[in-house]
């Protein structure tokens, strides 16, 4: 059963659809897209392997001529060189501002391909089939695309929105178990953020949406995409509210940057450590209940992810360094840093002006240096 959520942008309003088997009929929802029959699919060697000819099947089912642009999997592919890379690829192929990119991989294909569709001959429309839980449930939903930088993780980067994303369930069954936990990390975000018994009955069946259960699964992405449609409909370039997607993010970036993007520690993984540390800053400065900050680090924990830096293996932090690449995110305004941080459970707010001082004496107490 497919079901379809509505990102609600006027004239660019798009359509996202959650459910099994989209790959194959990924034809038929992109074919109407196309003036001309042509495409490239940007994907990473792994996803290619074990999803692309199933794909281009599919688009050549419906007629389209598709030619696959691949790149290496990892983060350290979301870069200049990465972008340039694509770029050249794709004007090689000499596509034009009538045609469709389709990105077709995890968060990082997502983000390198939707940034190299914003600015190739100044736009072109692209398509999302995400092919991770992590990028199903946000990264493939919202438009943001970026870069990573040595500076820090997502700075370089443009807001450009998807014609359609493809949620295909069955393709998260050739995941492995910890690409699953990284990707839940970003489903029990929402519950944490903004619904609170969306929270409680993740802490009850978080087994059953990491085992893949169907029903379990199509209920945590699909409520997790229709919480983000309604966010980004109304916020589109994170003016306000759309901030709040952030928790965890501005301590997850400072983590990633410190242990350079790799396999040490995943994205979802440092979002988190970042949501246990932002509820636990949260009630060291008075703001939260010190008993839901340990139920959400419960919560967390429960689905085997890691809440704490001495979880990092074999990587000191610097409370400074980290308050640095604080200083770097983009939601800091006037050198003055922003977190997501917590009231309670599913009330999160944007707290502007934090002191730097105070989370550098935060960060100590939580073990770094």
């Amino acid at each position: 059963m497919t079901r379809k959520i509505v990102v609600g942008l006027g004239a660019r309003a798009y359509d996202v659809l959650v459910g099994p088997g989209l790959i194959d009929r990924a034809g038929e929802a992109i074919r109407p897209l196309l003036k001309r029959g042509r495409t490239a699919i940007v994907s990473d060697e792994t996803v290619w392997a074990l999803h692309g000819a199933r794909l281009t099947r599919a688009l050549q089912a419906s007629g389209i001529e598709a030619t696959s642009v691949i790149v290496a999997p990892g983060e350290q592919t979301k870069s200049f060189e990465g972008l340039a890379y694509v770029t050249d690829r794709l004007l090689a192929l000499e596509l034009d501002r009538s045609d469709l990119i389709i990105a077709f991989g995890g968060g990082v294909v997502g983000d390198l391909a939707g940034f190299a569709a914003a600015i190739y001959k100044r736009g072109i429309d692209f398509a999302q089939i995400p092919t991770t839980l992590l990028a199903q449930v946000d990264s493939s939903v919202g438009g943001k695309t970026a870069i990573d930088t040595a500076r820090g993780k997502n700075l370089v980067g443009a807001f450009h929105q998807p014609k359609v994303v493809l949620a295909d369930l069955e393709v998260l069954g050739t995941l492995p178990d910890r690409q699953m936990r990284a990707g839940y990390a970003e489903i029990i975000k929402y519950g944490l953020m903004g619904d609170f018994q969306f929270f409680q009955w993740l802490e009850a069946n978080a087994g059953a949406v990491l085992c893949g259960e169907p029903e379990a699964l199509a209920r945590a992405v699909g409520r997790s995409i229709e919480m983000k449609a309604e966010i980004v409909a109304e916020d589109e370039t994170e003016q306000g509210r759309r901030a709040l997607l952030n928790l965890g993010h501005t301590f997850g970036h400072a983590l990633e940057s410190e242990t350079g993007y790799g396999e040490a520690l995943l994205h979802g993984e440092a979002v988190a450590i970042g949501m246990a540390l932002a509820f636990r800053f949260s009630a060291w400065l008075g703001l939260c209940p010190t008993q839901d900050a340990q139920r959400a680090s419960a919560a967390i924990t429960a689905a085997g992810l890691p809440t704490s830096l001495a979880q990092v293996a074999s990587h000191p932090f610097d409370a400074e360094g980290l308050a640095r690449h604080m200083a770097q995110d983009k939601k800091a305004e006037g050198g003055k840093l922003t977190f997501i941080l917590a009231r309670s459970l599913g009330e999160a707010f944007v707290a502007k002006d934090v002191n730097a001082e105070a989370v550098t004496t935060f960060l100590k107490q939580e073990g770094a240096a």
